[in-house]
Order: structure tokens, then sequence, then C-alpha cells
């Protein structure tokens, strides 16, 4: 199987698109970024197509395109990114003749942070929906699943910051990382805990039940449209959780 068919059968763009750092919502919808393209414009699946600009074609268009490349080039890069073997050709055999990589710029560290934060953000949100199922109340119950009480307090919190990663500003992006880089970590090591320990674990906190409180305390730093949204998303906290 040569490269092009190994590649267009392994990968899709949204993985692609996902990989090489642009942000794709859960509607499959990302910024096109072959125009200048502030709000989502780009539909992105096994193809893709920008409803903005017209551009379109499969995961090696997109790749080609993305860094600048011949189709060739493209689809090899993307094997070799993927793991993708091709050719008969031994990947480590290819990897073993690239060159070093290069040192990551800030804007590129910047990048990883922010799709790390948006991972974990994800994760977490999938946890709190199930709970909120799993352990709704039934009639005969006089106490709440901790589980639960979690979910009703952190669901709509967590939309809110990961509408922040997908659609706010640089300004809200930086300043979001910045404040809620510890909290997830925590996180993330959570629910690493909880997976490895059955994610029936009755801990509702672990440490962290703070999140996002020490974020709407400076919500004046990125702008008075974040500011009212902040504010708005925890006046619902505090009005829609029981004491």
């Amino acid at each position: 199987m040569n490269v092009f068919e190994a590649v267009k059968q392994s990968v899709t763009t949204r993985q692609a698109a996902s990989f090489y750092g642009i942000r794709v919502g859960r509607n499959g919808m990302a910024c096109c970024p072959f125009h200048n393209d502030r709000t989502p414009s780009m539909k992105v699946d096994s193809r893709y197509y920008c409803f903005g600009c017209g551009a379109s074609g499969d995961v090696i268009d997109f790749a080609a395109s993305l860094h600048g490349l011949g189709k060739r080039e493209a689809a090899v890069r993307l094997a070799e990114d993927f793991s993708i073997p091709y050719d008969d050709i031994k990947l480590t055999d290819r990897k073993r003749r690239r060159p070093p990589p290069r040192q990551k710029t800030a804007d590129q560290r910047f990048r990883e942070a922010e799709q790390h934060c948006f991972r974990v953000l994800c994760d977490y949100l999938h946890l709190l929906e199930r709970w909120k199922t799993e352990y709704a109340p039934q009639p005969q119950d006089a106490v709440w699943h901790p589980l639960f009480v979690e979910a009703l307090q952190r669901i709509d919190y967590v939309e809110y910051l990961l509408d922040i990663l997908l659609f706010g500003e640089l300004e809200e992006k930086a300043a979001l990382l910045a404040e809620q880089g510890k909290r997830v970590i925590e996180i993330e090591r959570r629910i690493s805990e909880l997976a490895a320990g059955g994610a029936g674990s009755g801990q509702a906190d672990n440490g962290f039940n703070g999140i996002g409180a020490d974020y709407g305390g400076n919500q004046r730093n990125a702008g008075g449209n974040a500011e009212r949204r902040r504010e708005e998303q925890h006046q619902k906290l505090s009005d829609g959780v029981p004491a």
C-alpha cells in the first residue's frame, strides 16, 4: 500500500487538524487556518470544507496547505506523525533519518498548553455528565450522592471554560491557562486515579472543590464582555446548587 492510500485509510482530517493544534468543536466546526477566520466556518470530518473561503479536500490536501508542502511530502509527514507504515518500509528506518526536532516556540508551547487544558476539561465534563445521570437522587434518598452534587456544581462552569478555549479572545485564553493551570493538573490526576480505582469512588472533591472560584475574583482582566459572562455564570452556580 502506498503512502497516499495508507494515510487516507488511517487518518481523518479532523484527527490531523487536532494533532496540528487546530481546535475543533464538538460539532466538527473549526476556525479556518487558510484565511482570517474569527468564527468557525470550516467543517472538518473525514474531509474538510470551509464555508468562508471555499477551501476543501482530503487529509493530505489539508496537511499540504497547512504546512506549505507538496502532496507527497504532506502524506509522508502524516504517515510519520501518526506512525503509519507504508510500502513495506520500516517506520523505525524512516524515523532514524529524521532530523532532530526543533525547539518549540512560545506560541507552540501556548497551543500545547491550551490543547492539554481543553482535553482534560472535556474528560472532566464527560464524567460530570455521567455522574449527573448515574447518581441522580431517588425519592427515598435523604442525602444526595456527592458525585451528583459535584455534577450540579461544575457542569455549567466547565462548559463555560471550554467555550473560552474554543471561542474566546487570546487574552481570555491566556488568563484561563494562567489561573486554572494547577487545577487542571489536579483534575487530570484525579481522573487518572478514578480510572485506576473505579469511577464509583464516592470522593467528590479530592482537594479542588474550588475550581473556578479564584478565576471569578479576577474577572476584569479579560475585558467587559468576559466579565459579564463570568458574573452571570457564577450567579447561576450560586442560585442553582442546594446548600
